[in-house]
C-alpha cells in the first residue's frame, strides 16, 4: 500500500490566510507580563524544564548542528512528499567542490546517531537546545519560520518498543511541564489568571482511530480541536498510519518515528503506531497547540515498511539509513519539545513574538499591534 501525498491536504484547513489570522487572535488582550518579566519567567522554565527532563529521562544536554551536509541524509524533512524543504547553501572557500550545507529543520536522525556518538548506554540519553529555520510555513501567531526545541533521544532495548514504555515516557515529560507551570507561577503570582486556567495535572491518551471514531465527520484539525474540549491536554497515539477512513491522522515522515507495529485491539479494530503527540487547548487564543511529537523510533524492517508505503526505498542508500539497516546505531525513543510553544503556553502568551525574536511579515504585525500583542523585534 502506497501513501498519496494528496492525503495531507484532506486532513482539514488551518489558517491560510491573514484574514483568518486577524479573526483568530484574541480581542482585548493584555499581556499578563511585561518583556522585562517575560524573559525573566522564559529562562527560569527553560532552566527548570531543562533539569526535570535530565532528572525523568537521564538525559544530558549536548551539543547540536546547526547545519549539516546535504548528502549525510540526517536533515528532518517533517513530512512525506518533500514539500517543506530546508534552507541549502554551498560552502568552503577554496575548495573545487564546495559542501552543500543545509539549515537543520529538526535534529530527528542526527540524534539518533549520536547516542553511539556519546557512548550511551540503554536508559541513558542526549538533550539538545536545537535552533531550527524551516521556510516553508505560513507565518501566523504559533508557526515561525524560526524554531527551537528540545529535540532529545533516549537508548531503549528491544521489549521497550510497546505503548506502556512510550505511555510512560509522555507522563514524565508532562510532570516536568506541569511542574513548569507551577514553578513559573511561583515566581509570577499574576499568571494564576481564572481566564486561562492552568494545565491538567494529567494528560488524557486516546488512539487516532479512536477519535476518529468519535468524530468521523470531521477532519482531523477540527477532531483534534473538538477533542480538546472535553480534554484540555491530550496524547495522540498511532500518528502517520491509514486509519478507518483511509487517511493518516497527519502525515509523518517515514524515516524516524514508527507508526506501522500493531499495538492494541480496541473495538475490534487493530491499532497501529508508536508515536504520537501532546496537544493542549490555549486558553488565550482558543486553539489547538500542539507542544511535541515524539515516539519510539524506526527498527530496519520497520524502516523498510514505512518507506515503502511512503515511496521512498531511494533513501536507504543514505548514510543514516544504512547505520540502522546495519544495526550502527542503537534503537532509541525521543522526540521535540517546541521551546517557544512551551513558553507562549505556560506563560500566557497569544504570539509566538512575545516569546521569542525572528521575521515576521508587515502584515502580521499591524494586525497583532491593532490587538495590543507587541511582537519583540
Amino acid at each position: 500500500m502506497t501513501i498519496s501525498d494528496k492525503q495531507a491536504d484532506l486532513a482539514g484547513p488551518g489558517i491560510g490566510t491573514y484574514e483568518e489570522v486577524a479573526e483568530a487572535l484574541p480581542s482585548n488582550y493584555k499581556s499578563l507580563l511585561t518583556p522585562r518579566e517575560t524573559m525573566e519567567a522564559l529562562f527560569e522554565v527553560k532552566r527548570y524544564i531543562e533539569d526535570g527532563l535530565a532528572r525523568e529521562l537521564n538525559l544530558m544536554m549536548a551539543q547540536v548542528p546547526l547545519i549539516v551536509d546535504e548528502s549525510s541524509g540526517v536533515n528532518d524533512y517533517l513530512d512525506r512528499d518533500g514539500s517543506r524543504t530546508p534552507v541549502e547553501f554551498p560552502c568552503g572557500l577554496g575548495l573545487e567542490t564546495p559542501v552543500r550545507a543545509q539549515v537543520v529543520q529538526a535534529a530527528t536522525k542526527w540524534k539518533r546517531m549520536a547516542l553511539r556518538t556519546f557512548d550511551c548506554q540503554v536508559g541513558q540519553g542526549i538533550n539538545t537546545d536545537m535552533k531550527a529555520v524551516r521556510k516553508d510555513y505560513f507565518l501566523d501567531h504559533d508557526h515561525s519560520a524560526y524554531v527551537d526545541q528540545w529535540d532529545w533521544e533516549r537508548v531503549i532495548t528491544a521489549d521497550q518498543r510497546n505503548l506502556e514504555f512510550l505511555t510512560d515516557v509522555v507522563q514524565r515529560i508532562w510532570k516536568v511541564l506541569h511542574g513548569a507551570q507551577a514553578h513559573a507561577e511561583g515566581l509570577f503570582p499574576q499568571l494564576k489568571d481564572d481566564r486561562y486556567p492552568s494545565p491538567p495535572e494529567e494528560l488524557t491518551f486516546l488512539h487516532a482511530e479512536e477519535i476518529l471514531d468519535m468524530y468521523p465527520d470531521l477532519p482531523r484539525k477540527q477532531r483534534e480541536t473538538r477533542i480538546l474540549q472535553d480534554f484540555p491536554a491530550v496524547f495522540i497515539y498511532g500518528i502517520g498510519w491509514p486509519l478507518e477512513d483511509g487517511y493518516p491522522h497527519e502525515m509523518r515522515a517515514a524515516d524516524y518515528d514508527d507508526w506501522v507495529t500493531e499495538t492494541v485491539t480496541k473495538n475490534g479494530k487493530l491499532m497501529h503506531g508508536l508515536n504520537g503527540d501532546i496537544l493542549v487547548w490555549n486558553h488565550v487564543t482558543k486553539r489547538r497547540h500542539e507542544l511535541t511529537s515524539m515516539g519510539v523510533r524506526v527498527t530496519k524492517e520497520t524502516l523498510v515498511q514505512q518507506l515503502e508505503m511512503s515511496g521512498q526505498m531511494d533513501f536507504l542508500d543514505l548514510p543514516y539509513h544504512q547505520a540502522i539497516m546495519n544495526d550502527r546505531i542503537p534503537l532509541s525513543i525521543g522526540g521535540g519539545i517546541g521551546q517557544s510553544r512551551t513558553y507562549m503556553y505556560l506563560l500566557k502568551k497569544a504570539h509566538l513574538g512575545e516569546v521569542s525574536v525572528t521575521v515576521w511579515p508587515k502584515v502580521l504585525k499591524e494586525i497583532s499591534a491593532a490587538k495590543n500583542i507587541h511582537v519583540l523585534e
